[in-house]
């Protein structure tokens, strides 16, 4: 019942110290993306545009598929120019061009036509730049929108702030306003931020990927064996807090477990066969979805023998830098000695660490579908049999 878990990432490290960590901030983050463009100037074109309830529609399209796959609610400007109406995730096909009479690209087009960016471009050099920049929509809370109500454009100032400057068109004057959350509760925001999670595989994608998962509410397929073999599974995560300013969207998860699966190995020198595996999971927990029970129901370790005493947990959320590496171990016995496999698994410099540990199979057998509290998350691990 061997499961290919592994997805090509930056996995961030697993390390046996102390939980509940924060790791050091002061580095600088790097941007994705061209820089040729920035989130102030892309707000203040956006602020300009003669946005109407169609080009509302379509991103609220988009920003509603990118939900429904599993990230966060926002519309790539990628994706605004090569398939209006399409969301992180889709794979093309769901563009809806045809059902925009005037998508929102035909704007920016019409009005950079008309106007001299800060970079100097032509419009076409421009539209060329933000759409390999990774810029985005982010519209928080869009399933309240009125189907009225035009947007405040604003943008993630990206210093920590919890508001900043936003602008609304008014009777065909640009007004210009304070933008908060409490505001973007109340009425659409646009944000322009910065892509950070698009180039990931969410569990949403992942399950559709492998149907043997389940729906995420249950009903994951186990392949019965011969040896005694138990399956570990994360039932449900809750997430209390958000880790990021409101700007930057939501918060992303990423839960590992290093482990050596399907161990039965009898002397020492068969101890050499075994190799160890790290199944890497990433969660988007929206702000609105904070503090409430998300079902998981993913695999973390496929084939655990009584042999295998711990394995290496960690619960990070996402905040880029540069690719460091920390130790892990998951530990097995043989013959009443307990033995170590040691791993140099990489992981971003600005991540927050949420939990990092070791879990055993005795801890696993007594809090069974019993929620635990692992830093500012909630956990239910269920072994299944």
């Amino acid at each position: 019942m061997k499961r290919e878990l592994i997805i090509a990432l930056s996995i961030a490290g697993l390390w046996l110290g102390s939980a509940c960590e924060r790791v050091d901030h002061s580095g600088d983050r790097p941007s994705a993306g061209s820089m040729d463009v920035w989130p102030d100037e892309v707000a203040q074109i956006l602020s300009h545009l003669p946005i109407g309830v169609q080009q509302m529609e379509e991103v609220k399209d988009a920003v509603g598929s990118s939900s429904g796959n599993g990230y966060d609610e926002e519309y790539m400007m990628k994706d605004l120019f090569t398939a209006p109406g399409a969301g992180v995730g889709d794979d093309g096909t769901k563009a809806r061009e045809a059902a925009y009479e005037r998508p929102l690209k035909d704007l920016f087009a019409e009005y950079l036509a008309s106007t001299t960016t800060k970079a100097g471009m032509s419009a076409e050099e421009y539209m060329a730049a933000l759409e390999s920049s990774g810029l985005q929509i982010y519209w928080p809370y869009y399933d309240n929108w009125d189907g009225k109500s035009m947007p405040v454009i604003t943008y993630d100032p990206e210093d920590g702030s919890s508001r900043n400057t936003g602008w609304t068109m008014e009777n065909g004057e640009i007004v210009e306003l304070v933008v908060d959350e409490a505001l973007a509760m109340e009425r659409p925001v646009w944000v322009v931020n910065r892509n950070d999670d698009s180039v990931y595989s969410s569990l949403e994608m992942r399950r559709r990927e492998d149907p043997s998962w389940g729906s995420g509410s249950g009903g994951i397929t186990i392949t019965k064996s011969d040896a005694p073999l138990r399956t570990l599974i994360l039932k449900d995560f809750k997430a209390n807090r958000n880790y990021d300013p409101w700007f930057s969207g939501a918060s992303e998860f990423f839960i590992k477990c290093a482990a050596v699966e399907n161990f039965t190995a009898s002397t020492e020198a068969e101890l050499r066969l075994y190799e160890p595996s790290v199944t890497d999971f990433m969660v988007v927990v929206r702000r609105k979805e904070i503090g409430q029970v998300r079902p998981f129901n993913a695999v973390l370790v496929s084939e655990w023998t009584d042999q295998l005493e711990t394995c290496a947990f960690m619960i990070t959320e996402d905040d880029g830098g540069t690719v460091t590496s920390w130790k892990c171990s998951a530990e097995v016995k043989i013959k009443s000695k307990t033995y170590g496999f040691d791993m140099n698994i990489p992981f971003n410099s600005r991540d927050d660490i949420v939990w990092r540990g070791q879990l055993s199979g005795k801890y696993f057998e007594k809090y069974n579908r019993e929620t635990g509290h692992f830093g500012d998350v909630d956990l239910t691990f269920e072994i299944l049999e």
